[in-house]
């Protein structure tokens, strides 16, 4: 079939894309699926659609089968078991004061694995840890050290704009956010205002800058000197979204104009060829 479907498998996790194969499947369905990890319970998180051409022409795994209540019985018992593991080695950490930060842990549905998430400033010796574990709770222990960016997407929250946190509302990729964008689109540069809650650049700043990007091309630049009706002045900021900009007069007062109320000849003002200069140098004075 030529149909994609969403599914996630943790809270906030990555959305990943199977084949829904001949199954009607509606939002938040439990399917079973078969992962290179060994079988594993997901949920749909978008219904089945066509794929289009932002989707990758790829081979995808498909749905195995819908899950049986007894299968999302397990699955919600193993959610109990890692709150237990998840309280033990919190303690387990204090005690050893391990230099590290305990985020999520996760359990596999056929109970072969358990993997503890957690970050660090840099590497942590933590065999005593997980020879703790496994002594508790006899079964394999991987640990897995992951990024800031990642942990607030596990954890959740919100974020200054007062709504959920964009990476573990709809994010499925980490797009590269630079401080470029956030002076593209004149955004003050203290750190406090352009920061998440992951103490790195908000997302956000990535959802807006091509257009900001587009449209200050369409604005005389900083620093440009432009004619309006209160005189020439010189283009000190620019606001993409208002199309305006603020001009410094020769006076010293700042005047903030649209840019269709320049005066074209200053907007459009060329620099003399050298031609000119050469003739305008060669005029006799009187």
């Amino acid at each position: 079939m030529n149909k994609v479907v969403g599914i996630q498998f943790r809270k906030g996790g990555k959305v990943y894309d199977f084949d829904p194969g001949p199954f009607v499947l509606k939002k938040g369905d439990k399917v079973m699926v078969i992962t290179d990890e060994g079988p594993s319970i997901g949920s749909v998180y978008s219904e089945p659609q066509t794929r289009g051409d932002e989707i990758p022409k790829r081979p995808i795994k498909k749905i195995f089968r819908l899950a049986t209540r007894e299968e999302i019985e397990r699955f919600d018992n193993n959610c109990c078991q890692e709150e237990s593991v998840y309280q033990y080695c919190y303690n387990k950490i204090n005690e050893s004061q391990l230099e590290m930060s305990l985020v999520s842990v996760e359990r596999r549905f056929d109970g072969s694995k358990i993997v503890v998430y957690f970050t660090a400033d840099g590497r942590v010796d933590f065999r005593a840890l997980v020879k703790d574990l496994v002594q508790e709770f006899r079964t394999r222990i991987e640990m897995r050290q992951i990024g800031v960016r990642q942990q607030a997407k596990i954890v959740g929250g919100l974020g200054p704009c007062g709504r959920p946190l964009c990476c573990s509302s709809f994010l499925d990729n980490f797009a590269p956010v630079t401080i470029k964008m956030a002076k593209t689109q004149s955004i003050s540069l203290n750190p406090s205002k352009i920061s998440g809650m992951c103490s790195r650049l908000m997302c956000c700043l990535n959802f807006e800058h091509e257009y900001y990007e587009k449209a200050s091309k369409e604005l005389p630049k900083v620093g440009k000197k432009v004619m309006t009706k209160e005189g020439e002045g010189k283009v000190v900021r620019q606001n993409a979204l208002k199309e305006t900009v603020t001009v410094m007069l020769e006076s010293g007062n700042e005047l903030e104009v649209k840019v269709q109320d320049l005066v074209r000849e200053g907007f459009f003002r060329k620099k003399p060829k050298k031609d000119d200069v050469k003739e305008e140098a060669d005029t006799p004075r009187e």
